[in-house]
């Protein structure tokens, strides 16, 4: 049995539940071959009919018995599988938002669509199948194996060697499967990837003329599927061809063993009989076992990758925590107190470092920082680290002097809201977008905001107002309608502080201007963290933070840094230019 089974909450209660089921299913099956025999022998030894009516009606006692077992157990395993496959999939997300948007793009979006959609039903597959038919592998073959030996040894000992020798075959046929299944599934997942990066960039196709010679390259990554799907069908039918056939000769041996010595008194006929009609039944777990685990094998994939991540995000978070906490208190004051970064340093996937000994302060009075500096210089890594998405290989962040620990990192992140450089629009009424951070927040509260934001002339165009369904599958807005949307989840949210990362990056520049507008008025005495390369925003910072190359290299006011003529003068003089231009 897969030893990530036993990893999973609640399983062993359950095993136990069923590998009980499994005993009652093998009382049932000899408890059949028994009255089923013996009936037989009755009308064979040419008894009267209704002396076989007891042993008769018994044996149909006995097989609603097992159909009942056998609805048992697909019904707790079932149960077990859904509450199990649910919670795999809440662990992912919730470690997928704990860690935030770098882990995500790390591991790529087209393979967590994959797994916390199609991978968690394959999961659940795979349990369902898997764990009973594993426990009926030991408890039903078992018991039947010995009921065997002690009617007949020479059946039993049949039985005993002809087992390794099937299972043999199953598990190098299974090994095969498990090469095509990880084929399969790598090739599914690159499937996925091509199929979502062809949905984003669409547009960016189109306008370039290569929607067509893309759908082409998602067209051979289809055909590559196929292939690999079509090929591990075609082990999965050998596997079972070789599963019956070894069985049905093993059953063919012990039936002409059984017929010579019942030819020569050596084994009386019911005897003979009740063996014959368990033989298959020997065999009938293990051959379930073959054909079942070939139909799940997709899903033991799923699962182990599930669990990589799973186990990743938490090793990176156990890495990184430190060891002095602070109380929640201390956690929910943290942006109107003093905040100290010492050597903040972050290490990238590749093993580059991104951030290099960042240390920095900041006073309770330095309301709004602007971070600064040219692209891959580490800003958004550096706003990363604030929000708590991205856990430093060393550092400590520290508030009035007490560090902050991991421990404490969800209760930090719900005093953020966080604005990225294009937010998601959920498929919901503008009304649940504005809601996001706040679900119970009345309609006065969102239509208040809708009013600050500046979304008052959209929401009177809308047909049904602030109902509207927006986002991919309702009304498409334009990227300043959606960060006003953004912003406007951060004021309803009513949340201390606000990361901005780029949020005018891809706007033009009138937009741009009425939006930072709108934003500086509705800010208040918020904290704001700002990474953009956008310098023009500077004059309105009271702390500025200037990055290269993954190092803090500047920090003053506006005023202060000019004056030095160093980094950001340097970039200051390089956007003028590049604006004339």
């Amino acid at each position: 049995m897969d030893k990530e089974l036993f990893r999973l909450q609640g399983i062993r209660p359950v095993m136990l539940l069923l590998a009980g089921l499994s005993l009652l299913q093998s009382a049932a099956i000899i408890g059949q071959a028994l009255f089923l025999a013996k009936s037989i022998a009755i009308l064979f030894e040419g008894q009267t009919v209704q002396m076989a009516y007891q042993p008769l009606a018994l044996f149909l006692v006995l097989i609603v018995a097992r159909h009942t077992i056998v609805w048992l157990q697909k019904k707790v395993a079932g149960r077990f599988a859904e509450a199990a496959s649910e919670s795999l999939q809440g662990r992912v997300l919730s470690r997928l938002f704990e860690r935030g948007p770098r882990f995500a793009a790390s591991e790529g979006s087209g393979k967590l669509v994959t797994l916390v959609l199609e991978g968690v039903d394959r999961v659940r597959t795979y349990l369902e199948l898997s764990v009973p038919r594993t426990l009926d592998m030991v408890f039903v073959t078992f018991p039947l194996l010995a009921f065997v030996y002690r009617q007949d040894v020479i059946s039993g000992l049949i039985l005993i060697v002809t087992m390794p020798v099937l299972i043999g075959f199953f598990i190098v046929l299974g090994l095969a499967a498990r090469k095509q299944a990880d084929k399969q599934w790598r090739s599914y997942r690159m499937l996925s990837h091509h199929f979502t990066d062809s949905l984003r960039g669409l547009a960016t196709l189109r306008f370039l003329g290569r929607s067509k010679d893309h759908g082409e390259t998602v067209g051979r990554v289809s055909d590559q599927y196929r292939s690999a799907t079509m090929r591990t069908l075609r082990v999965a039918f050998l596997s079972s061809l070789a599963l019956d056939f070894f069985s049905m000769l093993s059953v063919a041996f012990v039936a002409v063993g059984l017929g010579l010595r019942l030819i020569e008194g050596n084994v009386g006929f019911e005897t003979a009989l009740v063996i014959l009609i368990l033989a298959p039944e020997y065999f009938l777990p293990v051959r379930m076992l073959g054909s079942d685990y070939h139909a799940s094998l997709d899903g033991k994939e799923a699962l182990e990758t599930i669990r990589t991540i799973i186990d990743r995000a938490a090793t990176d978070e156990h890495k990184a925590e430190p060891e002095v906490t602070v109380s929640q208190t201390s956690v929910t004051g943290v942006w109107n107190g003093t905040i100290t970064l010492s050597d903040i340093r972050v290490v990238g996937e590749d093993g580059r470092q991104v951030l290099g000994e960042v240390s920095a302060e900041l006073g309770s009075n330095r309301r709004r920082v602007g971070i600064v500096g040219a692209s891959g210089a580490g800003k958004s890594t550096l706003l990363g680290v604030l929000g708590g998405f991205s856990e430093p290989e060393a550092g400590v962040i520290q508030v009035n002097g007490q560090p902050i620990s991991w421990d404490a990192k969800q209760e930090w992140q719900r005093q953020i809201a966080y604005i990225p450089q294009h937010p998601y629009l959920f498929n919901q009424s503008l009304t649940d977008n504005i809601r996001f951070y706040e679900p119970e927040a009345t309609q006065e509260q969102v239509e208040q905001v809708i009013r600050d934001v500046g979304l008052g002339e959209l929401v009177d165009s809308l047909p049904n107002g602030c109902d509207e369904i927006i986002g991919e599958g309702g009304r498409t807005l334009s990227g300043g309608q959606s960060q006003r949307v953004a912003l406007g989840r951060a004021l309803l949210g009513n949340r201390p502080v606000i990361l901005l990362d780029e949020p005018t990056a891809h706007l033009d520049i009138e937009t741009e201007w009425e939006l930072k507008q709108t934003m500086l008025s509705v800010l208040g005495d918020r904290r704001v963290f700002l990474a953009t390369h956008r310098l023009h925003w500077m004059r309105d910072m009271d702390w500025i933070w200037v990055m290269d190359q993954g190092r803090l290299v500047e920090t003053g006011t506006y005023e202060q840094l000019v004056a030095q003529k160093g980094v950001f003068y340097r970039l200051l003089t390089a956007s003028a230019k590049g604006e004339k231009g």
